[in-house]
């Protein structure tokens, strides 16, 4: 066995804060209205990091980059039939990769204009109606049960193959490298994604959330003056 370099720092450190942002906005939205503010706060942060994944995806290295594993029909059915060969995300887990990001895209873009029928508004609250508010919110919830079930068929899934397939696929998103058999395909080192990418991608993801948190929004209009007739 040969190791090579698979998943790169920053798609690493992507995906761990990812879990981590989840994890937080899972717990504070059921500790209630006190935790909201909390609440926002992991919601923004997923709003970047997905912001900053997308862009990666295309300016990262290697096997971080959508274009190496987002396949057609026929590459997922060469992998159910055992003759996909490569490293890092499959043809077929590259469709939870992006179910993922989509899901949690959709559940953090409708939570900027969600309310909680008490006193907690998203950051773009004042951009939408009343009703549409309302019917986002609506969006926002229900999502919740979709999103446990896909992380859910998620950690099955890496279970599943580091215990059956003997295919360990937490380990390389630790320590960023894989054993890899000599002479499978795709067997070089990741490359690409340097300084200039990563700068670029991280601004870009800044500027998302800054603009997610009501940075472009007008603020409200001050209270009429008490005259003091």
């Amino acid at each position: 066995m040969s190791t090579i370099r698979l998943w790169d720092l920053p798609t690493r450190l992507f995906h761990w804060s990812l879990v981590l942002a989840v994890a937080g906005a899972m717990v504070t939205i059921k500790l209630g209205s006190d935790w909201m503010a909390w609440h926002e706060r992991f919601g923004l942060l997923v709003v970047g990091l997905l912001t900053f994944r997308v862009i990666w995806g295309l300016v990262g290295s290697t096997y971080a980059r959508f274009a190496h594993f987002v396949r057609g029909p026929g590459a997922i059915r060469a992998y159910l039939r055992g003759q996909w060969q490569g490293v890092g995300h499959n043809p077929l887990g590259a469709l939870s990769v992006l179910a993922l990001l989509g899901l949690f895209g959709f559940q953090a873009v409708t939570g900027l204009f969600a309310n909680d029928d008490i006193a907690f508004n998203g950051p773009l609250y004042r951009l939408v109606s009343s009703d549409w508010s309302d019917t986002l919110s609506g969006w926002h919830r229900q999502t919740e049960w979709f999103l446990y079930a896909l992380v859910a068929l998620h950690v099955l899934a890496v279970v599943f193959y580091t215990r059956v397939k003997k295919d360990n696929l937490v380990k390389p998103m630790i320590t960023g490298r894989k054993p890899v058999t000599p002479g499978a395909t795709a067997i070089t080192d990741a490359t690409g994604g340097g300084v200039l990418a990563l700068v670029i991608a991280v601004g870009i993801a800044v500027f998302v959330v800054w603009v997610a948190n009501g940075g472009l929004v007008p603020p409200p209009p001050p209270p009429p003056e008490n005259l003091g007739w």
